[in-house]
C-alpha cells in the first residue's frame, strides 16, 4: 500500500472533521453571543464545551491521521483542551477576567499547536488556512489575557474567535475537496 492511500483517508477525515468544526463553532458562537457576558450555570457550561469539543475533534484526528503521520503534537492539544475545560470550569463562577486569562492562555498555546499541525501536513492541501487560523489564535490569546486586565472586558470577543477559527476551518475543508478533486483528475 503506497503513503498515497492513507494521504487520501487522512485528508478525507480531515474534510469531514473540518465542516463539523465550522458548524459547531458557529451555533457555539451565536449562543455565546447570546448570553452575553452573564456567567450563571448556561454561561460556564458554553465555555468548558468548546475545549472539550476541541478535545474530541483532536481525538477524531488523531484516529484519522496515526496511520499517515506523527500525531504527538495532537496529544499535546489534547492535554492542554482538557486542562482548559477544567481551568473554566474553576473560574467560570469567579469572574470574566480569570475567564479571560485561561481562555487567553489555551488560545496561544493551541493556536501554536495548529501552526505545527498546519506546516506539517501543507503536503495534503488545504492547510494555509489553519496555519494561519493557527497564528491568528496566537495573537487572539495574548489579546484576551491582556483584555482580563482592564475594566468592562467582555466574553462576547470569545463568539467572534469561535466565529473566525469555525471560517478557517471551512475554508480548509473546501480547499481539501479541491486538492482530493485535482489528485483524482491527475
Amino acid at each position: 500500500m503506497t503513503t498515497t492511500v492513507p494521504a487520501a483517508d487522512v485528508a478525507s477525515s480531515l474534510r469531514r472533521l473540518y465542516f463539523v468544526r465550522f458548524g459547531f463553532a458557529v451555533v457555539w458562537a451565536a449562543l455565546v453571543f447570546a448570553t452575553g457576558s452573564d456567567l450563571g450555570p448556561a454561561g460556564v457550561a458554553l465555555l468548558v464545551l468548546y475545549p472539550v469539543f476541541d478535545v474530541v475533534a483532536a481525538v477524531v484526528d488523531v484516529r484519522a491521521s496515526k496511520a499517515a503521520q506523527s500525531v504527538s503534537v495532537l496529544y499535546v492539544n489534547i492535554a492542554i483542551s482538557l486542562l482548559a475545560a477544567v481551568g473554566l470550569a474553576v473560574v467560570g463562577s469567579g469572574g470574566i477576567a480569570g475567564v479571560l486569562r485561561v481562555w487567553g492562555s489555551w488560545a496561544v498555546v493551541a493556536g501554536a499547536v495548529q501552526l505545527v499541525v498546519g506546516v506539517r501536513r501543507r503536503a495534503l492541501g488545504g492547510q494555509w488556512p489553519m496555519i494561519l487560523s493557527g497564528g491568528i489564535s496566537v495573537l487572539a490569546g495574548a489579546s484576551f489575557v491582556l483584555q482580563s486586565t482592564k475594566d468592562g472586558a467582555s466574553l462576547t470577543n470569545l463568539a467572534g474567535y469561535a466565529t473566525l477559527g469555525g471560517i478557517f476551518f471551512l475554508v480548509s475543508a473546501l480547499r481539501l475537496g479541491r486538492a482530493r478533486r485535482r489528485a483524482e483528475l491527475a
